[in-house]
């Protein structure tokens, strides 16, 4: 009787004690989880490849560009698929992946830009998706104080796919030419259709914040 009087004391003891360090524990597992650690990792990335592009000459620094660009990417789809998944979502990574994916395609564009890799009537287009950018998140800012949430499309999904893509030709650039042939090219058009892409997407969502706007 007395040991399992004990023991019984024990298992409470140690409930207790469990509960009083849980919360603790239960933060830091949401916060430094696989899916968050990959949004992290995107952020870092960024520095990086527009080191890498600073100097668009040096042929091997573009190659490491782009190997780090499409890291980049990839983590872009797998944080959402781990989180969803092992149900890791967390209020910290759906706050970061959209800031990490921004500054990823803001930073290449602008050094892509500044290299002369996109020049002429392009630079338009990348003037449309960095507007784009802008946009959507400040739209998306003001619709978290009506406590809305804004869905991010099928379509949308799309344009971050052929984005991304046309970002990877442009990065390689003229390291690229030298393996495939009409690399800068085929880069350019695909930044023209996430382009249209963009304006379509961006539409829709402005048109989803205009009416929460009107309903105030």
């Amino acid at each position: 009787m007395k040991e399992n009087a004990l023991l019984t004391r024990l298992r409470e003891k140690a409930s207790l004690g469990g509960m009083s360090i849980s919360p603790a524990r239960s933060r830091a597992r949401r916060t430094f989880n696989l899916p968050n650690i990959l949004t992290f990792g995107r952020v870092l990335i960024v520095p990086m490849v527009v080191a890498c592009l600073f100097w668009p000459d040096e042929f091997s620094l573009r190659w490491t560009a782009l190997a780090l660009f499409t890291a980049a990417a990839v983590t872009d789809f797998f944080d959402g698929y781990f989180a969803r998944i092992w149900d890791q979502q967390s209020a910290l990574g759906r706050m970061l992946d959209p800031i990490a994916d921004k500054l990823l395609v803001s930073a290449v564009l602008m050094i892509l830009v500044a290299d002369g890799t996109i020049k002429s009537w392009s630079v338009w287009a990348a003037i449309v998706i960095l507007c784009r950018e802008i946009l959507v998140s400040g739209l998306r800012e003001f619709l978290a104080e009506l406590k809305v949430s804004l869905p991010v499309s099928k379509i949308a999904k799309w344009k971050t796919t052929v984005q991304l893509i046309a970002l990877g030709f442009l990065i390689a650039g003229r390291a690229g030419e030298e393996v495939l042939p009409g690399t800068v090219r085929i880069g350019l058009g695909l930044l023209w259709i996430s382009a249209i892409l963009t304006l379509y997407t961006g539409w829709d969502y402005m048109k989803a914040g205009i009416k929460h706007v009107v309903d105030e």
